[in-house]
């Protein structure tokens, strides 16, 4: 049986198991630098499933800060029709890869 929980990280979810790598929205911390993320939805382990209402208490993620990058660019067209107006823009998100360490259940 695997070891995983799903966390929530930047209004998004993430499935994580210990040794993955995930991208989340930009987290203030530095590249090399261990942090906890306590905003577990769900984790399954050697005792069972556990689901939170709506975090689970007592659990954690420890992951480690891999890389702080950008994300790909995402293109923004605007444009109304028979009016002539057309308006091109370009956004890039900053985002933080993890790599999981442990999950303390």
């Amino acid at each position: 049986m695997e070891n995983y929980a799903i966390i929530k990280s930047g209004g998004k979810q993430f499935r994580v198991s210990p040794g993955t790598r995930v991208i989340v929205e930009k987290l203030e911390a530095t590249v090399g630098q261990t942090i906890e993320l306590n905003d577990v939805l769900l984790v399954r382990s050697e005792k069972g499933t556990q689901i939170g209402r709506p975090i689970v208490s007592g659990v954690s993620v420890t992951a480690e800060i891999v890389a702080q990058d950008r994300g790909p660019k995402v293109i923004v067209f605007k444009k109304r029709s028979k009016k002539g107006y057309k308006k091109t823009q370009g956004h890039r998100q900053f985002v933080t890869e993890l790599l999981v360490k442990d999950i303390k259940a």
